[in-house]
């Protein structure tokens, strides 16, 4: 039987958050994803993870409190639910997502909802997982779909009219992101050192309230990629990725 551990505010200075574990270089990250965790947790932020040392886990809050730039009452927001490499195939992100389901219908909520995508992109969640416990979509911006699993009759979350925007003023190279994800921060003073360096126009945005969080110009703001105004991907880059996307 597979044993899992919640990350409270107890335990969350001793135990791991299964991204990248072991690598000093993230480790910066690591505490910057853990602060921001100690202040979700009262926000009724749940992290549930294998108590193994891997990348197995499921992330989600009340809508409410999500730092998405998504509208709804009483639905839980599935950040990110993650099992991979060698624990790949055992049932673990069955038993993760049922144990978030039955968690929020303990919790007398409406629903639960997470981000995916028409096709298979990275860093998003696969859709047909999703549709085979009973999420629908609910909603869509070009190529990415809000799914909801409905408890009850209240209505669906859906993306605010600031997401669907998908473009910003700025001609530059612009970067949105947040301490959501333990890898941004080491990325983020490699590109910076990186453009001042090539003398490279790069600016870089810190999502650091709810309310920046809900007023972001995509649906992304763990990370999102501007140029020329355009959204154009959620991949988190280092300078040889950026150089790469760049001279497309």
């Amino acid at each position: 039987m597979n044993e899992y551990i919640n990350i409270t505010l107890e335990n969350i200075d001793e135990e791991h958050i299964c991204c990248a574990i072991g690598d000093k270089k993230h480790q910066k990250g690591v505490d910057r994803k853990k602060e921001w965790m100690k202040k979700k947790i009262p926000d009724g932020h749940v992290f549930r993870k294998r108590n193994v040392r891997g990348k197995t886990f499921i992330e989600y809050e009340p809508i409410e409190t999500a730092w998405v730039p998504i509208n709804g009452k009483n639905y839980e927001y599935i950040y990110c639910l993650w099992v991979a490499g060698s624990f790949k195939g055992k049932g673990i992100a069955k038993e993760l997502l049922e144990y978030a389901i039955k968690d929020s219908k303990a919790k007398g909520m409406s629903g639960i909802c997470t981000l995916t995508s028409k096709k298979k992109k990275p860093f998003i969640g696969e859709k047909n997982f999703y549709l085979h416990y009973g999420f629908k979509v609910v909603d869509e911006i070009e190529d990415y779909e809000l799914l909801a699993l409905q408890f009850d009759n209240n209505e669906t979350p859906k993306f605010n009219d600031n997401a669907r925007i998908m473009k910003i003023d700025n001609e530059d190279f612009t970067i949105y992101y947040s301490n959501e994800c333990p890898y941004v921060e080491y990325e983020i003073q490699e590109l910076t050192e990186y453009a001042k360096e090539k003398n490279i126009k790069m600016n870089f945005i810190k999502i650091d309230t709810l309310e920046k969080a809900k007023n972001a110009p995509c649906i992304f703001n763990n990370w999102a990629n501007f140029y020329k105004g355009e959204f154009i991907s959620n991949t988190i880059l280092n300078a040889n990725s950026f150089e790469k996307l760049i001279n497309k």
